[in-house]
């Protein structure tokens, strides 16, 4: 039997790697404490909950549901976002519901590339980023992102030839996995350069509430308030602990909306409505869950990070995000994957290589804060009987 090409560059991926590991540790008897993923194991809104449950009995909700059907869902996304960044978003145009930001990252380069044309991406970045360009038939330029430069890409390091192939930019802040965040010079400076060199600009936005310190990190469409070349993708996954439930949304350009749209019509039609129910309670009442999560993964950034320095690895406390990304110590430097294999192999904790999200990630670990402080502390115990094996 044989299959198409672009399934080759899909075969590794940093989360199934791990997933065969775990797996093969918890055969030979080990109690997995998994840091590898970053799915919250917090729960959803009583409200949200509540809206859901209501609409189960509704039996108009049991259809298909099609774009219209969806418009109370986009006028709550489009108010939302408006009066959390005031930018002016028209719910019929400008706002699109996805199963989760990455349909949207997987999606649109169908949309915008064609066979051959670049996509530049973060390097390191989320595997769905290269993932869609890889269906597209599209070609990746890395864009390294190193420690001495904040993890923000230089943009002027990006060769012209591969500049006249490209058709799209993808930007992530805060950032999976290094947890950097950008300002929103940098988004501008962004900005001017796709608009240059007629790039899509994509924005993946799934860690807009997962702040612990400074101002709120800035909406690519505070940099392009017209929408001239952009589009940001929102998750409920994070700031409403909604991730099972697949629901998030595009906000951006009208046209690159309806592209994206024009694909979504020819995968799938929409959730459940009750879903969309649930995220509508989520986006217009009460936020404290949203507080409550960043407090939450605050206090288990505060406790890890803690305990990782007072075993001699000294790590910086991220301020956004769920994740610590942490520099690997001698001998590891330049095998994150080996490290990460034996650490599950032989402790039973699970954490994700840092070379899994891109070449410039090797060096580095990432762990997922989804666990409350003791047991992210008898982890880092685990962590320092392996280090000293």
């Amino acid at each position: 039997m044989r299959f198409a090409e672009r399934l080759q560059p899909l075969k590794a991926n940093v989360f199934a790697d791990m997933d065969r590991a775990k797996a093969k540790a918890k055969a030979a008897g080990q109690q997995i404490i998994d840091l590898s993923l970053g799915s919250s194991d917090l729960a959803a809104s009583d409200h949200s909950i509540a809206a859901i449950k209501e609409s189960l009995d509704d039996r108009s909700t049991h259809g298909y549901l099609l774009f219209h059907g969806t418009q109370k869902f986009r006028q709550a996304a489009a108010s939302w976002y408006e009066q959390k960044y005031g930018i002016p978003v028209d719910p019929e145009t400008e706002v699109l519901p996805l199963i989760g930001s990455q349909e949207g990252t997987a999606h649109l380069p169908l949309a915008v590339l064609n066979p051959g044309d670049f996509a530049l991406l973060l390097d390191p970045g989320y595997p769905s980023h290269a993932g869609g360009v890889y269906l597209a038939g599209g070609q990746i330029y890395p864009m390294p992102m190193r420690a001495e430069n904040a993890f923000l890409p230089v943009f002027e390091e990006i060769p012209p030839l591969v500049l006249s192939q490209a058709r799209m930019m993808v930007l992530s802040y805060p950032h999976n996995p290094t947890t950097a965040i950008a300002p929103l010079s940098f988004f501008q400076s962004a900005v001017a350069f796709c608009q240059k060199h007629d790039l899509v600009l994509v924005h993946d936005f799934p860690y807009a509430d997962l702040v612990f310190e400074g101002s709120p990190p800035p909406s690519i469409l505070q940099a392009d308030p017209q929408k001239s070349v952009s589009i940001e993708f929102f998750t409920l996954s994070k700031s409403y602990n909604m991730g099972g439930f697949r629901i998030g949304y595009a906000v951006g350009n009208a046209q690159l909306i309806l592209a994206l749209r024009q694909i979504k019509a020819a995968v799938d039609f929409n959730q459940y409505r009750g879903i969309l129910n649930g995220a509508i309670a989520a986006l217009t009442g009460s936020q404290e869950i949203v507080q409550t999560t960043v407090s939450t993964f605050r206090q288990r950034r505060d406790a890890f990070v803690n305990a990782l320095n007072g075993i001699g690895w000294h790590v910086p406390k991220p301020t956004a995000t769920m994740y610590v990304w942490a520099k690997l110590p001698e001998p590891w430097s330049q095998n994150s994957m080996g490290f990460c294999t034996q650490l599950v192999e032989q402790t039973g904790v699970a954490a994700s290589s840092g070379a899994g999200f891109g070449k410039s990630g090797e060096g580095y670990v990432r762990f997922a804060l989804v666990w409350d402080p003791p047991i992210l502390e008898t982890a880092v115990g685990k962590i320092d009987l392996f280090l000293k094996h």
